[in-house]
């Protein structure tokens, strides 16, 4: 969701600029975090221009799909979120600045896609649950583990010990 300087100035100096689209964020599937499935999400907010400051107040409305922190089925989990994002233009604002809430804008496009990105990465829940935990969906194995009876396995005797082993053996018989 990207917007032209041009564009902010002429809409947003007498009323709010009002927008709203959706936003391919799939690429949060791909990161390490437990987001199994998203596509597109619906951004609708406006922007506020005061001097050199661009306020972007915006909602973020959308489905992802999380692991079951019990079952590890696919849940579907709805979200909304609302979000404020402080933007300036001044060349003056550099990177090192103690304030981090206001972000420069660096040319004359403001791209609010990777900040949508954040907002949802920072909304995802610790754990969630299914509703219908139904064994069949249970998955039974996985790369490395199996769920089923355990398996008493013999254990192996160390061949160094093979000998000492046979002379118990030999020492038992004699008496």
């Amino acid at each position: 969701m990207k917007f032209t300087l041009g564009q902010i100035k002429k809409s947003a100096h007498s009323k709010p600029f009002e927008f709203a689209g959706d936003v391919d964020v799939s690429e949060l599937e791909k990161m390490n975090n437990d987001i199994r499935k998203i596509g597109f999400v619906h951004v609708k907010g406006s922007c506020i221009l005061n001097g050199e400051q661009i306020t972007m107040d915006f909602a973020i409305a959308g489905t992802m799909i999380l692991p079951c922190a019990r079952t590890l089925v696919d849940v579907e989990y709805p979200f909304t979120i609302q979000a404020k994002e402080y933007f300036t233009t001044s060349p003056y604002y550099g990177e090192d600045e103690e304030e981090q809430e206001i972000h420069p804008v660096h040319g004359e496009v403001l791209d609010l896609t990777p900040y949508i990105k954040e907002n949802i990465l920072l909304e995802v829940p610790f754990r969630v649950f299914s509703e219908n935990t139904d064994a069949s969906e249970v998955p039974h194995s996985g790369q490395g583990w199996r769920v089923g009876p355990k398996e008493e396995k013999e254990k192996p005797i160390d061949p160094r010990l093979k000998k000492l082993e046979s002379l118990l053996k030999h020492h038992k018989k004699e008496k």
